[in-house]
């Protein structure tokens, strides 16, 4: 018999934009605890998007997330021996977290000088709809797109 499901943990708020989402970002940019060297990164980052777009940074943080979340994805079902790639819709708290962490590893794989110019060029390709999050999507949405003929398979 399977356990009972644990709470989901609330993230707290960012105390500098009061918003949950940029508390999320700055705990997946953080590496071996190190929180107060993410909030740099991701506020500097934030600094550099305002002086870019000339626009409230936070607006620019939430359509990129809005941009390079998916919409549908890929899960493997096995059904009868076989396995099959059945596309479902994804659920919002995961979209985000997808999206978080592909900006964040396509941000860092960027040629740029510091990890915060890095994230502020992919916060702002993503916000325009283009950089390797968007691409990353598109191709999870072909995937889907591809495997249609699975979606009876659905749980």
């Amino acid at each position: 018999m399977r356990k009972k499901r644990s709470d989901k943990r609330r993230t707290s708020i960012d105390p500098r934009f009061n918003d949950v989402m940029v508390a999320k970002f700055v705990n997946n940019i953080m590496i071996q605890g190190k929180k107060n060297t993410a909030r740099k990164i991701v506020y500097e980052a934030m600094e550099i998007v305002a002086k870019k777009t000339e626009q409230d940074p936070l607006e620019v943080f939430r359509k990129a997330i809005q941009n390079a979340s998916p919409a549908i994805e890929v899960r493997p079902r096995r059904v009868g021996g076989a396995t099959y790639q059945v596309p479902m819709e994804v659920r919002e708290e995961r979209r985000a977290a997808l999206a978080i962490r592909w900006l964040k590893k396509f941000a860092s794989e960027r040629r740029d000088r510091s990890m915060a110019s890095k994230l502020a060029s992919e916060l702002l390709a993503a916000a325009n709809g283009e950089g390797g999050a968007i691409k990353r999507r598109d191709e999870m949405h072909r995937m889907a797109d591809a495997n249609r003929a699975f979606a009876h398979f659905r749980w």
